[in-house]
């Protein structure tokens, strides 16, 4: 479905708009009776398109950007995590394999474990720490994913013996 407006509303969605409609009160950009005529409009809207409408002469609220920010950090969290979960199954798998042949050797281990938890380390501190930037982290992420999946790809080919696209 390409056409976002025609997706049915929840009532989530309709408090959304409510209390956006009532910071632009606050601020001056609504009367009361657009206020409640708008709340009214809310109320009844059963598409996305409805809601849009109601909001369509108003800027962008803080509220909503606000919401907009918790959402993406939250995406770039859950994305983040399992990052740090692939890089610490790794380095344990490598842990495992230093203790299996004996634990004679130099601790090896710590250098695939610096290689795989490097990266993630530096896009948490990134996410968390004093100067968020969730684009950069988006991209790096991204850019690993990508890598990743092209490397799943031509591996197949390799192993079944088909030409490389």
């Amino acid at each position: 479905m390409s056409d976002l407006s025609s997706l049915r509303v929840a009532d989530a969605d309709r408090e959304q708009l409510i209390d956006e409609l009532r910071e632009h009160a606050l601020a001056g950009r609504l009367t009361s009776e657009e206020l409640e005529e708008r709340i009214g409009g809310a109320y009844s809207a059963s598409t996305r398109g409805d809601l849009d409408a109601l909001r369509a002469d108003l800027p962008v609220s803080s509220g909503s950007v606000k919401l907009a920010l918790v959402k993406r950090k939250g995406q770039l969290r859950r994305r983040l995590a399992q990052e740090v979960g692939g890089s610490i199954g790794v380095s344990a798998l490598s842990v495992g394999i230093w203790l299996a042949v004996g634990a004679h050797t130099p601790f090896w281990p710590g250098w695939v474990i610096g290689v795989t938890l490097l990266p993630v380390i530096r896009d948490a501190w990134r996410l968390f720490g004093p100067a968020s930037d969730l684009d950069v982290v988006d991209a790096r992420l991204q850019a690993r994913h990508e890598r990743h999946l092209s490397r799943g790809r031509h591996g197949r080919h390799r192993y079944r013996g088909l030409p490389r696209p």
